[in-house]
């Protein structure tokens, strides 16, 4: 038998409907309607979004764990990377300070302009 004539036979017998008794079929109405009771209703087309979001992952800890978790975890990388940046630019300070008073030129030097350039351009070398 191949797959058309099997899908004619089946579409027969289930449009025959069931050989059921009247107890069963009574039974089975009533699952029915009990099941359609418990069905969750359509959202409206305007909170389709919303239901999208919330109802996916089961409320509002769905919601937590898809957009506050990141969030939280995006702005604690950002205040660590600010911080990071910070100690750089402090220990930058720190070391042209070490370097400025443990060398022996008198304090004019030190204002002079050429002198400065020279120090910033001795500093990207390193």
């Amino acid at each position: 038998m191949n797959e058309m004539q099997f899908g004619n036979r089946s579409r027969h017998i289930l449009n025959g409907g069931p050989a059921l008794d009247a107890d069963k079929t009574a039974r089975l109405a009533k699952a029915r309607a009990l099941a359609l009771e418990r069905q969750r209703p359509e959202p409206a087309p305007a909170l389709a979004w919303a239901d999208n979001v919330l109802g996916s992952l089961g409320g509002w800890t769905g919601l937590s764990l898809r957009v506050v978790v990141p969030a939280v975890a995006l702005l604690v990388s950002f205040a660590a990377i600010y911080t990071w940046q910070q100690n750089q630019r402090v220990a930058e300070v720190e070391e042209i300070d070490a370097l400025l008073l443990a060398d022996e030129l008198p304090i004019d030097a030190y204002l002079d302009r050429g002198f400065q350039n020279w120090l910033k351009k001795r500093l990207t070398e390193e």
